[in-house]
């Protein structure tokens, strides 16, 4: 099919140990490459590093030098992956996962899925 590309979905999420809490999604990033998908982790993990605590830090750097080869391993495999890093009462955890981007459809010149026409925009006050 013209137009699909394979990629991979990349979020991270956030939950406090302590609480009955759902994590919380923080942010989300779409990649096109396993490269570019573990670059995602390893530049957010070296950002944060220096206010982690200690245990949260060597754990952010064991993942740099050692499971990051690991990691894009797996991603170039198509296995999905998770880093997680525990701070104090939080735990921080990336997910990566193999996915295929379907293109949108252009509205212009083009015939809309029947399904188009049912959405409905929702009304604000």
């Amino acid at each position: 099919m013209n137009g699909i590309l394979r990629g991979y979905w990349c979020e991270c999420w956030t939950q406090n140990l302590n609480t009955d809490q759902q994590p919380t999604l923080h942010a989300s990033f779409d990649a096109h490459s396993a490269t570019q998908a573990d670059r995602w982790i390893a530049i957010t993990l070296r950002t944060i590093t220096p206010a982690l605590d200690n245990a949260a830090s060597e754990q952010a750097w064991e993942w740099l030098y050692e499971g990051r080869i690991d990691t894009r391993r797996a991603l170039l495999r198509a296995e999905p992956c998770a880093v997680t890093v525990a701070q104090a009462d939080t735990r921080i955890t990336w997910t990566v996962r193999p996915v295929t981007f379907v293109p949108l459809a252009h509205r212009r010149g083009t015939e809309l899925p029947a399904c188009a026409h049912d959405f409905k925009p929702h009304a604000t006050d």
